[in-house]
């Protein structure tokens, strides 16, 4: 005889308790966001069962009382969600009367909340299985397309480079004022846009071994940051640096991942297009053993078809991309044993994420 019911699952980043499923309550009531009251929590491990609020109006672990009045709710009972020590979500149920519970309801509302845990890890495991299986097929398509790619542009470079060598001589020869000029320009032009685009297949099938020695992750995205400083400075970009003065040298291939940096400040660069900010953060994820890069612009963010497709070959929303750069930074940071990852921001623009690990050998 419950009126609903929601399920709030720790957000450990925000320390904040999120909203991810309800049943039976008012748009109006669910739309007040995330709790931050960590006393639910804390009261929940204290006395490891469902605690029973009897006092909507005045108990402090009621966050919004006076919308809980107008929703006609008398009672709530809030479950723990517990995985080993750790609490990481509560089930809240209402009620619209007031009512005693026997210790035989107060125990099937916690054994319920232990089959919600089962059913939220499950279902989390098979998110992170299907996640990891995306990149191992991502990888595989990568160097299966880095193989083919190398053979044809192999093929198609010496044919270009001999149009193009034909095409400038007869380009001198021409008569200003002659029907021709214009015209082989614009094949020398259009043969240079195809060399570019093979030099990009080249590099991208490649796969050269990292060369490895102990770099600063700081010092490549303050030099990263100078070489693209005349064209931040063209499109009245502002960059803010909020770089840790914790993070120390580690096993990196300084060119290549100075060419990854260079690559996602210059697409967050023309993402904004003009007047913005681009946010580099670097930090040290010890847990983990990692270091952690951000690129965050404020820009339109991609849109969410096109997520799952910027690191393909060839893939571009640009209108004089080649795309190349993504995938050939995603392979770099594959081959440090790392890994690069995109997400669009709630509020404005998206965030390029880097990960590498501190013992990188």
């Amino acid at each position: 005889n419950a009126k609903g019911a929601l399920l709030r699952i720790l957000n450990l980043d925000t320390d904040q308790l999120e909203l991810n499923a309800a049943y039976g309550l008012s748009k109006a009531y669910l739309s007040k966001g995330p709790v931050t009251q960590k006393e639910l929590i804390r009261d929940l491990y204290d006395k490891n069962t469902a605690i029973i609020i009897k006092d909507v109006l005045n108990d402090p672990r009621v966050k919004y009382p006076e919308e809980a009045a107008k929703e006609g709710i008398k009672v709530m009972v809030d479950v723990p969600l517990r995985f080993g020590d750790c609490i990481f979500g509560i089930l809240r149920i209402f009620f619209e009367t007031v009512k005693k519970f026997s210790k035989e309801e107060v125990q099937f509302l916690v054994l319920l909340g232990e089959q919600c845990v089962c059913a939220i890890d499950k279902a989390r495991f098979e998110a992170h299985r299907n996640k990891y299986t995306q990149l191992a097929l991502q990888t595989e398509k990568l160097s299966a397309l880095g193989r083919m790619a190398a053979g044809i542009a192999h093929e198609i470079n010496n044919p270009l480079a001999a149009i193009l060598l034909y095409t400038s001589n007869l380009h001198k020869k021409a008569s200003e004022d002659g029907p021709f000029k214009e015209g082989l320009g614009i094949i020398m032009r259009e043969t240079k846009r195809c060399k570019d685009i093979i030099q990009g297949l080249l590099e991208f099938s490649r796969e050269k071994e990292p060369e490895k020695k102990m770099t600063n992750v700081n010092m490549i995205i303050e030099r990263s940051i100078g070489i693209l400083e005349n064209e931040f400075n063209l499109r009245f970009i502002n960059i803010r640096k909020k770089l840790s003065d914790k993070i120390f040298d580690i096993m990196l291939d300084e060119n290549q991942i100075q060419q990854v940096f260079v690559n996602l400040l210059l697409n967050a660069a023309q993402a904004i297009d003009k007047r913005g900010t681009i946010t580099v953060e670097s930090l040290v994820d010890p847990a983990n053993e990692n270091v952690i890069i951000h690129f965050t612009d404020d820009g339109p963010g991609i849109l969410p078809e096109n997520l799952i497709k910027i690191f393909d070959p060839f893939f571009s929303t640009k209108t004089s991309g080649s795309g190349l750069g993504l995938p050939v930074s995603y392979g770099i940071t594959q081959n440090h044993q790392g890994s690069l990852i995109v997400q669009n921001l709630s509020e404005k623009g998206c965030r390029f994420s880097i990960t590498l690990p501190i013992l990188g050998y």
